[in-house]
């Protein structure tokens, strides 16, 4: 049978299983994955089993020309193959992400040094004292525990030097943390503080879940840069390519905006349509990746420039994002941080000082 006769969806002559596509290209463990096709059920109506490499992953629903299956626990990139009555269909390759760290509180994105290490939050509930507040994950996906003494930390963002900053959203304070862990007050007095990025002249931008985007300058000097609707959770910001300021703040509405603040402080609305958007990072194109859900799914979502949405990732949990090295990507859910080769260049977050 040509491709032309699969595409029209008509039957192989023996019965044999064909994928045409999975989507989307990559997944957590426990993310949902669509499987289009031909031939994916027997005829019996009995569901198929679906191998992802040599592990199977159980199939959610099911018929001749698609399946939904769920990425089973300890699988890794590779091959997908759907069997039906003995035969097993073409491979298909999907990209699965690696857990690195778990018994985490991630609430926004996680951070990477210019070393590589990765820093990630366990935030706690609204005023939990937790025993360390940050975790240091090197580049050998060694844990160790980094920062203590700070209550609800939130956002990590570091400046062109390489110097860390964290807000706390119980404080509404901004903190300055040196190599070592030693902690100093840099802002404070901005609500419940959330997301924070700094621009490329070095100003701090600060989300407070009311409604109001600070801007720090160097000199600590503090200004109200915008104004949006109050969120029901946090702000998450980063800057896109040009200079511009994009921030969601998740709300009780199931369309929620991505908004665009120029340099000026103008807020409009890049895109609506995504639920409780996260955490979010732009690819060296200059397309930004959000932790959302979008048409039902939650995952990692991507926005062209021209705008067009697409579930890129899926998974449940996800909270954030960051690009690392090697054209990978570091990805955060409500309890852990994940490793994914996803072959996408990121846009650095912060030029380096010459």
């Amino acid at each position: 049978m040509g491709i032309s006769d699969r595409l029209l969806g008509k039957k192989n002559v023996n019965g044999k299983p064909h994928i045409l596509a999975v989507h989307p290209g990559a997944a957590l463990p426990g993310g949902e994955v669509r499987i289009t096709g031909t031939d994916l059920r027997p005829p019996e109506l009995r569901r198929p089993r679906v191998q992802f490499g040599d592990i199977e992953g159980s199939v959610v629903i099911s018929s001749d020309d698609f399946l939904v299956a769920r990425v089973p626990p300890g699988a890794s990139s590779g091959p997908v193959v759907v069997s039906t009555n003995g035969h097993s269909s073409n491979p298909h390759q999907i990209k699965v992400a690696v857990p690195i760290a778990d018994n985490l509180h991630p609430v926004a994105n996680p951070a990477l040094d210019a070393e590589g290490n990765i820093y990630a939050c366990f935030s706690g509930s609204r005023g939990q004292k937790v025993p360390v507040s940050i975790f240091k994950i090197d580049t050998n996906y060694n844990v160790k525990p980094f920062l203590s003494e700070l209550m609800n930390a939130t956002s990590i963002a570091f400046d062109r030097e390489g110097q860390m900053y964290v807000s706390s959203r119980h404080e509404g304070a901004v903190y300055r943390v040196a190599p070592n862990g030693t902690m100093s007050t840099y802002a404070e007095g901005m609500g419940v503080a959330t997301g924070i990025a700094f621009d490329r002249a070095g100003n701090l931008y600060v989300g407070d879940r009311s409604g109001t985007i600070f801007k720090i300058a160097p000199d600590r000097q503090i200004f109200v840069f915008a104004t949006l609707e109050p969120s029901v959770s946090a702000y998450h910001l980063a800057f896109g390519p040009h200079g511009d300021l994009f921030v969601t703040g998740p709300t009780t509405s199931s369309f929620d905006y991505v908004y665009k603040i120029d340099p000026q402080g103008n807020v409009s609305v890049y895109f609506r349509g995504l639920g409780r958007p996260q955490g979010m990072a732009f690819d060296a194109d200059g397309n930004l990746y959000v932790a959302a859900s979008f048409s039902g799914k939650r995952g990692i979502v991507k926005i062209t420039v021209g705008g067009l949405a697409t579930l890129e990732v899926a998974g449940a949990g996800l909270v954030g994002l960051a690009f690392a090295p090697g054209r990978s990507v570091i990805l955060a859910t409500s309890n852990a941080v994940y490793h994914l080769a996803w072959n996408i260049p990121g846009l650095p977050l912060v030029e380096s000082a010459r």
